[in-house]
């Protein structure tokens, strides 16, 4: 699975107990979208992720404030496939391009852009509303819940 990603960038700085957080949201990875097995695209405004179990599966908080295990996906929310829980996370490169996570390390993804070219960087997590501009060389920016 490589190095997992530490818990402070899955839900906030606080505990997790139980299905109540007991942590700030302002750190947590956001969940561009999902979609359940055999239900339709949810463009998520609130779903984030809350813990990782494998290099590209992860328990994720849903709109509906319910957890589920989904797999993640490089693709753009209306690719997502119903035939398993799927989600996908967002980046914004250094040059403005948009791609989409294919997995996660502990300072570093894989991603896929929208023109199909893939690679490495460094990402950060940024304050809501300033996290959409570019990052610094070589690094990416990942919306946050």
């Amino acid at each position: 699975m490589g190095r997992p990603i530490k818990k402070s960038r899955m839900s906030g700085t606080g505990y997790h107990q139980g299905t109540e957080h007991q942590a700030s949201l302002a750190s947590n990875i956001a969940v561009t979208g999902y979609r359940p097995s055999g239900g339709s695209l949810v463009s998520s405004t609130t779903a984030y992720i809350v813990s990782q179990r494998g290099s590209r599966i992860f328990r994720i908080q849903l709109d509906d404030s319910s957890e589920a295990v989904y797999e993640l996906k490089a693709v753009a929310p209306a690719s997502l496939a119903n035939t398993s829980n799927q989600f996908c996370v967002q980046v914004i490169l250094n040059d403005s391009t948009v791609g989409y996570v294919d997995r996660f390390y502990n300072r570093t993804i894989h991603y896929v852009t929208a023109a199909g070219a893939a690679g490495t960087c460094t990402y950060t997590l940024g304050a809501e509303g300033t996290d959409e501009a570019p990052a610094g060389a070589g690094a990416g920016s990942i919306d946050v819940r």
